[in-house]
């Protein structure tokens, strides 16, 4: 065997008796087959019964100061934890990190106990035993689940799986008639504390969900349960699927409040560019409609020029008096009533010239 060197300060506070004690020939021929703790998390923990520890090897008990220090190196350190574990939660889980971290070279043994006893000593469970043993299982700080652990721990079941320490919280836990079920752990020097996770117990759990009754059998319902599945009344039923009815449509109006604030913020946002945009195409019609009807528009120049081609046409310009038309033509020269020379004014006088020299051609006749 490899000889160990220890200083003083390093073997201080541990007894001489277990520290300088030769192993006998018979202990040199015999090796310690404890199981390891596990080093790879790809599949769950195995059961105590399943694989329990056959090491033939003396166990000897240590001291926390030994167990600290590293000793022995043959083998792991093993520590019990035990509970109920109802509804699996991070407390549960915080509580075996610190059990399984108490030692350098630490196997962590959890018992879970039985539906059977847990109803006896302390009531009825949300989750059997077997889902709670399957739930420790599955938690990477156990290396062994021990099922229908015991109520109390008998010095029978400690060396029945070579348990080293036991870790629990140190708040004393009265029960079975005890005012500590662990007091003679501790008196063997036997017991290591773990602390509580404050805020969460599975206590605490079941109290917000009976505290939230209603709401839960409500989404149980939504959710397709039966009445008779959350052992709910016809009447209860009726209620709460109104309620549900009634929450749908209050949703509904939510969404649609959102909806009308959103559309108005973003109307709020582009109100001013909508302002400005309308003002710019409203005085740019004005100018247009100006442009066109206004006093020197151009529908004005048009009417003008409009009413000039007109003139022109209801009065056209004389002929010369020595242009050589004039003086072949033997026909009589048309005189306008009022004037030999100058058209009417306009066209209504025109037109009443017309009519009276027609008339007078009919008197003549």
């Amino acid at each position: 065997m490899p000889v160990l060197k220890f200083d003083a300060e390093s073997l201080e506070g541990i007894p001489k008796s277990s520290c300088c004690k030769l192993p006998s020939k018979t202990m040199e021929e015999i090796e310690h087959t404890c199981p390891q703790p596990r080093t790879t998390f790809t599949e769950p923990a195995a059961f105590a019964d399943e694989t329990s520890c056959q090491c033939k090897a003396p166990h000897e008990r240590l001291t926390i100061a030994q167990a600290r220090f590293g000793t022995p190196i043959d083998r792991p350190v093993r520590v019990y934890a035990d509970g109920i574990f109802d509804l699996f939660h991070s407390g549960h889980a915080r509580a075996l990190m610190q059990a399984k971290n108490l030692f350098p070279n630490t196997y962590l043994l959890v018992g879970v106990c039985s539906d059977d006893l847990t109803h006896q000593y302390k009531g009825f469970t949300v989750m059997n035993e077997i889902e709670r043993y399957d739930a420790l299982r599955h938690c990477r700080y156990v290396d062994e689940v021990i099922r229908d652990a015991p109520w109390t721990l008998s010095p029978e079941f400690l060396e029945k799986h070579k348990i080293d320490f036991v870790a629990h919280d140190d708040i004393p836990y009265s029960s079975a008639g005890s005012d500590d079920v662990y007091k003679h752990i501790k008196d063997a020097g036997m017991f290591v504390p773990t602390q509580r996770t404050e805020g969460i117990s599975t206590s605490d759990l079941i109290t917000r969900i009976v505290r939230d009754y209603d709401v839960y059998a409500r989404r149980n319902l939504q959710r397709g349960y039966t009445a008779k599945e959350l052992n709910v009344s016809f009447i209860n039923e009726k209620k709460y699927r109104f309620q549900n009815h009634v929450d749908k449509m209050k949703e509904k109006v939510k969404n649609v409040e959102e909806k009308s604030k959103e559309f108005v913020y973003k109307v709020e946002e582009k109100s001013h560019d909508l302002i400005q945009k309308w003002e710019e195409k409203s005085r740019e019609f004005i100018g247009n409609f100006l442009e066109l009807f206004g006093p020197d528009g151009t529908w004005k120049q048009v009417f003008q020029e409009r009413g000039g081609r007109m003139l022109q046409a209801l009065s056209p310009r004389q002929s010369p008096s020595s242009s050589p038309t004039r003086e072949r033509s033997q026909s009589p020269t048309f005189q306008w009533p009022f004037t030999k020379t100058s058209p009417p004014s306009s066209p209504k006088v025109a037109s009443a010239s017309i009519s009276s020299i027609s008339d007078g051609e009919e008197d003549e006749n």
